[in-house]
C-alpha cells in the first residue's frame, strides 16, 4: 500500500507539533513536528544523537515535552505516562525486547491483559487467542512454549502481538532488525504489511537505509533534534537521504585511503580450539586493513578473542613483529600492543554508569600516573582532544557514557584503544548499530591508523563495508579459513566472497 492508494492514507491519527525537550546541557528536541497517517509505514532516520530516541519517548509517554502539542484524532492530549499513551493506542517494540524468558508465549502476550473466567484465569481462551495472533503474524508456535526457548524473531513477534492485543493504532519499531537473521527480517516485513492492511500505522526506526527504502511509505529525517525533511520514498534517493541526515554530501560512503604496506606485524599459525577454530593461519601487515568476512558462526570473533587472550586456545602460535609471544590474557595482549574493540561495546567495551572521561582511559589507567596517583590533568587534556578529534557528542566529560547515543559510545571505545598507542588494532563489527555519519568517522579513524603504519583487522558482517575498506579479505566458514583475497585481484567482489563463505572454491 504505497502513495496513490486512496482511502485511509490521508487520515491523520496522531500529530506532534513544535515539540521541544530539554535535558541538562542539551536540547534533545528542538521545535520538532511529526505527522502519523493511518495505515502507513513512516521511516524515521537520523544520525546517533539526532533525537530519535527522545522523540519515541515523547510518543510513548516516557518523556513529556517542555514545549509543543500532541494531537490524536485532531484533539490535543497529554501523554503523562506510558499507560496513558498505551490507552491512546500507541505501542512500541523496543530494540531491547521486553520478554520474560521464563514465561510462555501466552503469559507474555497477556501479561497486562489477562482474561478471567470467574475468579480464575481463562487460559483456554488466552491460549486460543495467542495461537491466532502468532499464526496471523507467520509464527505458528505452541503458545505454551517457554519464550526463552524461542528465537529472537519469534520473541519480537510476541512484542508486536502485545500491541495488537492492546488495540494499538500506532506501533513504533525501534531498530527492529538489528539482531534478526535474513529470513526473520523477511517475516517481519510480511508482518508489517499485515499490520498496514489492518489500518495500523508503523513508525520504523532504522540505520539500515536499504530497509527504509524497502518497507516505508514516507521518510522523516532528523538532525540535532530538529525536523529536516519528510519525503515520500518514491521521491527519495540514497544520496539525498544521506545528505539530509548529515548536512553534507557524502560522495563516498567508504572513504578508503590506500597506505603504504609495511612489515608483517601479526602472524597466526595453526590456531585451534575444539569445536570452534580449525587450523587458522594468516598474516597481517602494517599500513593495511585486513578484513574478516563470513556468515554468522564462521569463527571470526572467536579467532580475535583467542588472539587477544580472552578465550583459551588448544594449540597454535602467535607472532608479533616476527617474535613468538605467549598471550594468555587481555593484559598480555595490551602489553604486546594489541587493542581489541569488541562487538559488544555495552557489555565488554564500556562501564556504562561511569563518565566519558574515565571510560576513555580504561585501557591506560596503569600507565598514566604521577607517582602513586593518577595524572588527572593529563587525563582531562587527552579526553578533551579525543572528544574533538572523534566528534564525540557529550554535554561534559563527566557525563555517564551510558547516556550517550550508540555512535558516540562507539567513538569513546575507539578513543580508549587509540589512547594506548597500540600497533595492532582489532575492530570487531565497528559500525554495528551506528548511523552513516558515525560510520564515516570510524572509517576515517581506521585510515589515520594505517597511514601511521599501524595494522588494522576489521571483522564485519557487512559486505559493502568489507569491500569498501579492506586491503585484503580473509573469508571464514565453520572455524576454518576458506579464502584470502587481495584488493587488486579479480576475486575481490561480493559474489566470490559469498561463494567462499558458503563453502565454494575460487
Amino acid at each position: 500500500m504505497k502513495d496513490g492508494d486512496c482511502g485511509i492514507m490521508n487520515e491523520v491519527i496522531m500529530e506532534l507539533k513544535n515539540i521541544t525537550k530539554y535535558f541538562p546541557g542539551v536540547v534533545a528536541l528542538d521545535n520538532m513536528s511529526f505527522t502519523v497517517r493511518k495505515g502507513m509505514v513512516h521511516g524515521l532516520i537520523g544520525e546517533n544523537g539526532a533525537g530519535k530516541s527522545t522523540l519515541i519517548k515523547v510518543f510513548t509517554g516516557v518523556n513529556q515535552p517542555d514545549k509543543g502539542e500532541i494531537y490524536i484524532d485532531g484533539k490535543q492530549v497529554h501523554l503523562s505516562n506510558p499507560m496513558v499513551a498505551k490507552a491512546a493506542g500507541v505501542g512500541c517494540v523496543y530494540q531491547e525486547l521486553n520478554i520474560v524468558q521464563e514465561l510462555n508465549v501466552t503469559d507474555n502476550l497477556f501479561i497486562n491483559y489477562y482474561k478471567k473466567k470467574g475468579i480464575l484465569l481463562d487460559y483456554k481462551a488466552m491460549h486460543a487467542k495467542a495461537r491466532e495472533i502468532m499464526e496471523e503474524m507467520g509464527q505458528p508456535v505452541d503458545p505454551r512454549t517457554e519464550c526463552g526457548k524461542l528465537g529472537l524473531g519469534v520473541q519480537q513477534t510476541i512484542e508486536i502481538g502485545k500491541s495488537i492485543l492492546s488495540e494499538a493504532r500506532l506501533v513504533i519499531m525501534d531498530e527492529p532488525t538489528s539482531s534478526l537473521s535474513e529470513s526473520e527480517v523477511k517475516q517481519l516485513f510480511k508482518t508489517i504489511e499485515m499490520l498496514k492492511n489492518k489500518g495500523i500505522s508503523i513508525i520504523f526506526v532504522s540505520h539500515k537505509l536499504e530497509e527504509i527504502f524497502e518497507c516505508c511509505d514516507d521518510i522523516t529525517v532528523m538532525r540535532d533534534g530538529q525536523w529536516i525533511s519528510t519525503t515520500p520514498v518514491k521521491d527519495m534517493t540514497k544520496d539525498l537521504l544521506i545528505s539530509h541526515m548529515v548536512g553534507r554530501s557524502l560522495d563516498n560512503l567508504f572513504p578508503k585511503e590506500i597506505a603504504e604496506k609495511k612489515e608483517e606485524m601479526l602472524r597466526v599459525e595453526h590456531l585451534n580450539s575444539a569445536g570452534v577454530l580449525r587450523d587458522v593461519s594468516f598474516k597481517a601487515y602494517g599500513g593495511q586493513i585486513l578484513g574478516f568476512s563470513g556468515l554468522v558462526g564462521a569463527g571470526r570473533t572467536e579467532t580475535m578473542r583467542a588472539i587477544f587472550g580472552i578465550d583459551p586456545k588448544d594449540s597454535g602460535d602467535i607472532y608479533i613483529c616476527g617474535k613468538k609471544v605467549d598471550i594468555k590474557s587481555p593484559k598480555d595482549a595490551i602489553h604486546y600492543k594489541i587493542g581489541f574493540l569488541t562487538e559488544d561495546r555495552k557489555g565488554e567495551g564500556l562501564i556504562l554508569i561511569d563518565s566519558v572521561l574515565h571510560n576513555l582511559h580504561l585501557a591506560t589507567i596503569d600507565r598514566d600516573r604521577k607517582g602513586p596517583f593518577l595524572d588527572s590533568s593529563k587525563h582531562r587534556k587527552i579526553a578533551e582532544e579525543n572528544v574533538a578529534t572523534y566528534r564525540i557528542k557529550t554535554p561534559t566529560l563527566e557525563t555517564p557514557v551510558g547516556t550517550l547515543s550508540g555512535g558516540n559510545q562507539q567513538k569513546v571505545v575507539i578513543g580508549k584503544w587509540v589512547n594506548t598507542d597500540a600497533d595492532i588494532y582489532i575492530f570487531d563489527e565497528p559500525t554495528r548499530g551506528i548511523d552513516v555519519g558515525a560510520k564515516i568517522d570510524v572509517y576515517n579513524v581506521m585510515n589515520s591508523l594505517v597511514k601511521k603504519g599501524k595494522c588494522v583487522i576489521m571483522v564485519s558482517s557487512e559486505l559493502p563495508e568489507i569491500l569498501g575498506m579492506s586491503d585484503r579479505v580473509i573469508v571464514m566458514r565453520h572455524g576454518k579459513i576458506m579464502a584470502e583475497i587481495d584488493r587488486d585481484t579479480e576475486h575481490f567482489n561480493q559474489e566470490d566472497i559469498m561463494k567462499a563463505a558458503w563453502g565454494g572454491t575460487l
